[in-house]
């Protein structure tokens, strides 16, 4: 298969499909995606498909925040690390190009933020974070 940007919603839907069928099969995240979506995994693809064409495309698709949803996860760095591998090489499995290059920065960076403001959230319990 010829690489090629990410340029449309099919880009965008196979990226999600296939990063989200490796992370429900991952030995060490599957168990946790799975434990919190159910079987709700097409409505959490949609709001994904959303989140990403927002991002990477300019298609205003997403509202929302998605740090809310992920602060009382039982994550730790390694959690984050097995995510991000994943999607990095999803990504570099699938395309090539400025956008592909952009999807694995924003990637990186709300890994690190997610990471960051759980971590702050443990050490201050007395915040509660907005739901």
């Amino acid at each position: 298969m010829e690489k090629h940007d990410i340029q449309t919603l099919d880009d965008i839907k196979l990226l999600v499909n296939t990063f989200y069928t490796r992370v429900q099969q991952n030995d060490l995240i599957g168990p946790i995606f799975n434990g919190v979506i159910k079987d709700n995994w097409p409505a959490h693809l949609e709001k994904m498909y959303g989140f990403w064409q927002t991002l990477l495309l300019d298609v205003q698709a997403y509202t929302g925040s998605p740090f809310p949803k992920h602060a009382k996860l039982p994550v730790e760095q390694e959690h984050f690390d097995t995510w991000m591998r994943l999607f990095t090489s999803t990504v570099n499995e699938l395309f090539e190009g400025e956008k592909a290059k952009e999807a694995i920065w924003r990637a990186a960076r709300m890994a690190e933020m997610f990471m960051y403001k759980i971590d702050h959230l443990r050490n201050n319990p007395q915040i509660t974070p907005i739901v």
